[in-house]
């Protein structure tokens, strides 16, 4: 039997209202921080928004709202709500691993407005082979770093940002890379790559994390 869930979150932004639109509003602000995919109206969601104040977006059972709210200092606070019914396979995790992977995103929004602002962004995800080894293995192959350590990745050098038990973030020069282990999921890790130089290759650049990955993990 469906259950309803309720998850909410409230961050202060490092931009304006209209900045903050841009990126949770449009499919080349959602590819800075989040992902890509079909137009929200064209895939059959039902939006209402009041630019650049609200915007809800619901999918069927599920809704999705974000209020904006213009504060001190150039910055944003946003109240982010995701609601609706779970599917009746899921216990008590959903509404957790549910929360946790809003918790990511909403930093790499910040991320990305905080040091990517109103740049263009191709995004671009990948999995690995699916080893039960295969974190273990791409956290040695970084140096199994802390928050703040330099590390030598695909795009160049980088720092992280962000470190837990199942997610690691690196900010380079040009890109946010995102890495999410999802054994929990019975799914292999996947890297989620927010690549914000001119001129990218979203085919080339998913071959590319594909071999590193065949190198890493299997290699």
């Amino acid at each position: 039997m469906s259950r309803p869930f309720e998850i909410r979150r409230e961050v202060v932004l490092p931009a304006s209202p209209e900045e903050v639109w841009r990126a949770i509003a449009t499919p080349e602000g959602q590819a800075g921080w989040f992902m890509t995919g079909p137009d929200p109206e064209e895939a059959g969601a039902e939006i209402d928004e009041d630019a650049p104040r609200r915007l809800e977006q619901r999918f069927g059972t599920q809704a999705i709202e974000y209020v904006l709210e213009a504060a001190s200092g150039g910055t944003t606070v946003l109240r982010f709500v995701h609601s609706g019914m779970a599917e009746d396979d899921w216990g008590d995790e959903f509404e957790t691993m549910t929360g946790f992977g809003w918790d990511l995103y909403l930093f790499t929004l910040g991320e990305y407005l905080r040091h990517f602002p109103g740049r263009p962004a191709v995004y671009v995800e990948a999995e690995a082979p699916n080893s039960p080894d295969a974190w273990k293995r791409i956290l040695a192959a970084l140096g199994d770093p802390a928050e703040g350590d330099t590390v030598e990745i695909l795009g160049g050098p980088g720092v992280v940002d962000k470190r837990t038990e199942h997610y690691l973030g690196v900010r380079t020069a040009d890109s946010l890379i995102r890495f999410h282990e999802r054994s929990l999921l019975g799914m292999p890790v996947a890297v989620g790559h927010h690549d914000y130089a001119p001129g990218v290759d979203v085919a080339a650049k998913t071959a590319e994390w594909t071999r590193w990955f065949a190198d890493t993990v299997a290699g």
